[in-house]
């Protein structure tokens, strides 16, 4: 939390959504820390301890998403981590998403009503 806001991390290396999900979660009363790599997002993680964490799947490197997922588990991360893939629902389907450490997936593009009515109940 911070100012009395849940405080988002999105980690993507695309700004236009970085963009994006920013103007859904600020008009609905919440705080987002932002990255466009892994590596920015273990940085940003330390410094903002996020009440939520969405991660893209596919950036930089192919594994960069899974690699930052692992990485928070090991540092004893609690906040739910959700995956953003543009094959989300196939990624649902195919793959125990609960092994790979996540909390579930969304689609890419995200629907921000998906996004907030995940937010609501996972941040009670």
């Amino acid at each position: 939390m911070k100012d009395g806001k849940h405080v988002i991390l999105y980690i993507d290396d695309d700004q236009d959504f970085l963009d994006a999900v920013r103007t859904i979660l600020e008009s609905n009363g919440y705080a987002m820390a932002e990255a466009s790599s892994a590596e920015e997002g273990l940085k940003v993680y330390k410094e903002t301890q996020p009440d939520f964490i969405i991660v893209d799947l596919m950036m930089e490197e192919v594994d960069a998403g899974t690699n930052f997922v692992k990485e928070l588990r090991a540092m004893g991360n609690k906040s739910p981590i959700y995956m953003l893939s543009s094959v989300g629902d196939n990624l649902s389907i195919s793959t125990d998403y609960a092994a790979l450490g996540l909390n579930g997936v969304f689609q890419k593009p995200i629907e921000p009503a998906t996004l907030l009515s995940v937010l609501k109940a996972k941040l009670k």
